[in-house]
């Protein structure tokens, strides 16, 4: 009876023994299946190869503890696991960062050079614009001094018209008092005729 109670104990023991190791298997399992899933991540993989190369020494060192090492070993290589994963988790959202940071600089570069151009188109139209100005400022000087110059030759023009009607007169004054002389002298001559002709 005592023996079938010890052999019962025994058994006993050896399958918690068993379950344990189990567990402890499945522990290592699942953190090494949480590392390998992290360094194998396409986005994340690339990022904290230190944090993720100290998790893997912590979960080694959690399949060699011993069960009295076991639960301050597993609870060390479960934070450098998570450790792992948010190092990496966080070098990829600063990736992230970096790369809008780049594409608002780009942005901004890109604007810059839009508002370059436009201040130099806008500096161009205002230059052509003063151009036309002083083309048409210069046009109607031009203009002006071209009917400045007509006014004056006009001005010319009737100051000879004008002395030569006044010569036109005074020479027809002189022809009407040539003419009235010779008449007195014509008249004047044939009054005198017939007092020669007497005794």
């Amino acid at each position: 009876m005592k023996t079938s109670v010890r052999c019962a104990l025994a058994l006993l023991g050896f399958v918690l023994s068993l379950a344990v190791q189990a567990k402890e298997d499945m522990d290592v399992a699942r953190l090494d299946n949480s590392l390998t899933q992290l360094a194998g991540d396409p986005k994340l993989g690339m990022y904290a190869q230190a944090e993720q190369a100290l998790a893997r020494e912590a979960i080694q060192r959690l399949a060699q503890a011993s069960s009295k090492d076991r639960p301050h070993a597993l609870y060390i290589a479960e934070r450098r696991v998570d450790q792992a994963r948010a190092a990496a988790e966080l070098a990829e959202i600063q990736q992230e960062i970096a790369q809008l940071d780049r594409e608002h600089a780009q942005l901004v570069l890109e604007r810059a050079q839009i508002d370059a151009e436009a201040a130099q188109r806008e500096l161009e139209f205002q230059r052509m614009q003063y151009q036309m100005a002083q083309e048409e400022a210069e046009r109607l000087r031009l203009q002006g001094l071209a009917a400045s110059q007509a006014a004056e030759q006009a001005r010319q023009l009737a100051e000879a018209q004008s002395r030569l009607a006044k010569a036109a007169k005074r020479q027809a004054e002189l022809a009407a008092q040539a003419a009235k002389l010779l008449r007195s002298q014509v008249q004047g001559g044939d009054a005198a005729k017939p007092a020669d002709n007497g005794p």
